[in-house]
């Protein structure tokens, strides 16, 4: 026996059949709002910082960072930049301008510009060993990058859910070099944590293997305050 359907009929199976798809199949969370993006949010970070200039010639301080997006336009490619002012206090109310970057979503990595020079501190979907070359934009260098801890942190007193630690590079031969640097991010928020020491031992004979630091620099962000203004 042959039947005819209604068209209302056939259109309410159509509608649940790609109802179903949706709800097995749902969006991908590529992991973003590690480092969320929109004009007006700031970070504030305590620093404290210790510059070597030469052996038992060194200077240590402390003092307060505070970026902020201030407004966004389209590159040659078509991206989004977001362009970020930084300022500097020593008191936390008196702010000096120190320097403008831009950071960017591009090709599921998170790209920021940084004196002239780019760098990928994140990628997309950000998931536990993964690796990438974080300086794949300059052609004369190459550095691998890997996401080392996936979980919760309790930093300067707040306590993150779900944040992203990312080894940049972690190098010690205790006679040339140190080479220890790192970065967390975590959802919802950002960057709060960012560690980078460098430094050189003095090579002379006298002083050689004794892990004397001939010149660098270590300088150590915490988030202390984030948000919109």
């Amino acid at each position: 026996m042959n039947r005819v359907y209604h068209p209302i009929y056939l259109l309410s199976v159509l509608f649940f059949l790609f109802a179903c798809q949706e709800t097995e199949r749902p969006k991908t969370d590529f992991g973003f709002e590690f480092q969320p993006l929109q004009v007006g949010l700031f970070w504030q970070y305590a620093v404290e910082e210790t510059i070597v200039f030469g052996e038992n010639d060194q200077e240590s301080s402390t003092y307060q960072l505070r970026d902020k997006i201030e407004y966004t336009f389209r590159n040659a490619e078509g991206d989004e930049v977001f362009v970020v002012n930084r300022d500097k206090s020593t008191d936390g109310t008196n702010w000096t301008a120190v320097t403008t970057y831009g950071i960017q979503r591009t090709n599921q990595a998170l790209l920021r510009t940084f004196e002239n020079k780019k760098q990928i501190p994140l990628v997309f979907p950000p998931r536990l060993e993964k690796t990438w070359d974080a300086e794949i934009y300059n052609a004369d260098e190459s550095d691998e990058f890997e996401v080392v801890f996936v979980g919760n942190l309790s930093l300067n007193g707040r306590n993150y859910q779900e944040v992203v630690r990312v080894l940049q590079e972690e190098e010690d031969d205790e006679i040339t070099f140190r080479d220890n640097r790192y970065e967390v991010f975590a959802r919802g928020v950002g960057l709060v944590e960012h560690y980078y020491e460098v430094h050189t031992y003095c090579s002379r004979n006298d002083c050689l293997g004794k892990k004397l630091l001939d010149s660098g620099r270590k300088t150590h962000m915490k988030l202390s305050a984030y948000g919109k203004l």
